[in-house]
């Protein structure tokens, strides 16, 4: 079922989402979204997904199905990080 919100543009362009569309959608304080002009004076306002986000859901939901450890993670970040270190800025 879709929803309609009447808001306005504000000082310095700053709108405000109503709370039942930032509570539906999980939205929060400092997200980021992409603003896609439809070209017909339409415009369309999506959340934008962060690599940081969807490299911590990938990790939580590793973690949730279990067999890994967050310091098993974390060592092997820190294996990723040595090799990559080594590959990229030592001479052989």
């Amino acid at each position: 079922m879709a929803s309609n919100a009447i808001i306005q543009i504000r000082n310095k362009g700053t709108i405000t989402l109503p709370i039942n569309f930032r509570r539906k959608y999980h939205l929060n304080q400092g997200d980021v979204f992409t603003l896609i002009d439809l070209g017909d004076g339409s415009f369309m306002l999506t959340p934008k997904i962060t690599q940081v986000n969807l490299l911590g859901d990938r990790i939580a939901q590793a973690i949730a199905e279990g067999g890994v450890s967050v310091d098993e993670i974390l060592d092997a970040l820190d294996e990723e990080r040595e090799r990559y270190y080594k590959e990229h800025y030592v001479e052989n």
